[in-house]
């Protein structure tokens, strides 16, 4: 556990799968940090991407070592399970941020529950309009078949 002299550090906890680092990811990383005293973040593994029927562009060791750089991020561990509940078994953090399009969905219903049942609070923020890896991927099919 952090410790800031007798007073106990608020562990914040965000993951993702980080693919492609756009600035939807950079203000969910700044502004979960803004929000506590140490943020970890979960970097899903390529083999858990594929439960989106997707693949990521940059392998999870080069993703993880991104993520790891960036001056929000306090920790990176390896997301291995979507199950965030067993993430705070293991981390214990106080709280965890997510983006709002999981707001009020049966999953995070469930894991509101839960986290709630253990003092864990759930901050959703508004996902960034207009950006995501699975967009930028779109826009660089579509100028790959113009340039042909």
């Amino acid at each position: 556990m952090f410790k800031r002299g007798d007073e106990k550090m608020i562990i914040g906890y965000t993951s993702g799968v980080f693919d492609l680092f756009h600035i939807g990811h950079l203000n969910l990383l700044k502004n979960a940090r803004s929000l506590c005293d140490k943020l970890i973040v979960g970097v899903t593994s390529d083999e858990l991407v594929a439960y989106k029927n997707k693949k990521a562009i940059i392998p999870h060791q080069e993703r993880m070592e991104i993520v790891r750089n960036i001056k929000y991020v306090d920790a990176v561990v390896p997301q291995y399970d979507m199950d965030k509940f067993k993430m705070w078994k293991r981390l214990k953090f106080d709280v965890m941020f997510v983006g709002d399009d999981w707001f009020e969905t049966e999953k995070w219903k469930k894991f509101d529950e839960q986290f709630k049942s253990v003092g864990v609070k759930i901050i959703y923020f508004p996902y960034t309009k207009g950006v995501s890896s699975t967009l930028i991927n779109e826009m660089l099919k579509k100028q790959r078949n113009i340039e042909k």
